[in-house]
């Protein structure tokens, strides 16, 4: 599987030493310093051994201090959407319907020549007026121009009468509602089809030049794109792929969305995956749960994949040789995830399976009985700790929808952990924003304490856990022979944080020999990256420094 991994192209490498700085490095709990050579870790260890290396090299880097960590690896974003939602109108900061309407409205006048708005990030469960822009307030907004605006979790969208009218039949789908509710469904997906079709090249490149751009400057060196037929197209899939290859910046893996696994390999994916979904969302109530809604009475999702199709799907990809991967949410499509995956297993054998390393996306409503099956039928659970952040708490969305006690069961990352399931931290980007410091504290102080994994735990999970994803077990960490995907950082004080008091005390002395991470307490600043290099090419500077 690793052989089919694209990688930065090398180009021409130089042999640099990093010193006097802090290297973060399971090969030397203390290092100071760090020599890359033809792409790859060579040496790391102390400011003393260093200068045995500084004659023999081309260049010679004094950190002055900083921190050097293995670049992180976002495992579930879109990138177009991503740069859209950066260059374009991006909602997830309103207040209020009436603050979107005025960003909506200056939008649309900004940009008269746009034969197509798009726009991202709107939560009506935050607003005041709890409930989402009318279709009418939208023509009026535009001027009668197309505009799809996704919610934020980008399950269901909000369109003007102009964009309908270019989606013959639509009214007709599963999903379509009047003015007043969001389209979801098939609905929702002809919608968002047209709509990125009236896109055009330039728009597409200009927004996915832009979205690696911001991942290369937060120190992101790898991107895991999530496409598929229901959620962008084959051009822009591809056309990715062939920017990530041809243009410096954080290399991107492609999974297909698609149950047509020789299509999925055709395009260049690594896997018949990611958000080929099995059910929706929560917030847009289209998760499949096995007990309704708490405020949405009788209604409990909908299912999009059985575990019948789920199996087939799962013995498809395995004898081609591809990663399978599902998107599921809900505690009913994880059910059902888990039922197909182990019937594959009946039919090719565990070890195949396991193998295989196939991968569930989201994955939040789990119980002990899915947690213990994740484990053994070696699934990888790719997951966004910035959900919890979002959307936990007594308070949260979650608890909207759930009540607050199933609420509390969600995203129980230390119980994984425990199991021994592995885990792959992204952003689903442009759902959450790119932030992976972010990402790691959301994830070491989840607002439901047992839930909670140690800073440690949960940088692994969004380093090296997003190449053991993609089948790599020789990346993610900054040893000789590893990949040079690093990022370099300014910060403060380096610590070892614990998830809470019950984690053994010699774990957070200094004496253990732990390498410290950056203090991520909620409020205080996150570290800053001043420079990320990827296959040892420098792919991202900060001004001025």
């Amino acid at each position: 599987m690793s052989e089919s991994m694209p990688v930065a192209s090398p180009g021409e490498h130089r042999t640099v030493l990093l010193r006097g700085g802090e290297v973060h490095s399971p090969a030397d709990p203390f290092a100071t310093a760090m020599v890359v050579e033809r792409g790859h870790v060579a040496w790391v260890g102390s400011e003393g051994a260093a200068d045995a290396f500084a004659s023999g090299v081309d260049e010679v880097v004094d950190l002055e201090g900083a921190l050097v960590t293995p670049a992180f690896v976002d495992a579930h974003m879109h990138t177009t959407a991503t740069g859209f939602a950066l260059t374009g109108l991006d909602l997830s900061s309103a207040a209020s319907l009436a603050e979107a309407a005025e960003l909506i409205r200056a939008h649309a006048a900004a940009r008269p020549e746009d034969r197509i708005l798009i726009g991202h990030g709107w939560d009506a469960s935050r607003w005041p007026e709890r409930r989402p822009l009318t279709r009418a307030e939208l023509d009026e907004l535009t001027g009668g121009r197309p505009l799809y605006l996704t919610r934020i979790d980008v399950h269901s969208a909000v369109v003007t009468t102009a964009l309908l009218d270019l989606v013959p039949g639509v009214r007709d789908l599963d999903g379509f509602h009047d003015g007043r509710q969001p389209l979801t469904g098939d609905a929702h997906h002809a919608v968002r089809a047209a709509a990125f079709g009236a896109v055009s090249p330039r728009q597409r490149t200009e927004a996915q030049r832009a979205a690696r751009l911001e991942a290369a400057s937060l120190g992101i060196g790898t991107l895991h794109e999530c496409g598929g037929p229901q959620i962008s197209s084959e051009e822009d899939f591809t056309g990715l792929l062939d920017l990530a290859r041809e243009e410096a910046g954080p290399r991107v893996v492609g999974y297909w969305a698609d149950l047509d696994v020789e299509r999925a390999r055709a395009l260049g994916a690594l896997g018949a995956a990611g958000d080929l979904f099995a059910d929706g969302s929560l917030g847009s109530h289209t998760a499949c749960l096995h007990e309704p809604y708490a405020d949405h009475a009788g209604h409990s999702g909908s299912a999009h994949l059985d575990a019948t199709a789920i199996a087939l799907h799962v013995v498809a990809c395995t004898e081609a040789g591809l990663q399978a991967g599902f998107h599921a949410i809900g505690d009913a499509a994880v059910s059902a995830v888990v039922e197909g995956v182990r019937a594959a297993a009946e039919k090719l054998g565990l070890a195949r399976i396991r193998a295989a390393r196939h991968r569930v996306e989201h994955v939040e409503m789990l119980t002990p009985e899915t947690i213990a099956a994740f484990a053994e039928l070696g699934l990888t659970a790719s997951v966004q700790p910035a959900f919890d952040a979002l959307w936990g708490g007594e308070e949260g969305m979650y608890a909207d929808r759930l009540g607050a006690e199933r609420a509390r069961t969600l995203n129980p990352y230390a119980a994984l952990l425990r199991a021994g399931v592995p885990l792959a931290f992204g952003s689903d980007s442009p759902v959450t924003p790119l932030d992976p410091w972010g990402t790691v504290r959301a994830a070491a102080f989840h607002r439901t304490p047992e839930h909670r994994i140690s800073a440690r735990a949960a940088f692994t999970a969004h380093t090296r856990g997003g190449w053991r994803a993609v089948g790599r077990d020789d990346a993610g960490t900054l040893v000789p022979g590893a990949p040079a995907d690093y990022a370099v950082w300014r910060t403060e004080e380096l610590v070892v944080q614990a998830p809470d008091d019950r984690v053994a005390r010699w774990s957070t002395d200094p004496r253990s020999g732990t390498p410290g991470l950056p203090d991520l307490t909620p409020g205080v600043d996150l570290p800053v990256c001043l420079r990320t290099v990827v296959y040892g090419q420098t792919v991202f500077v900060r001004p001025n420094e």
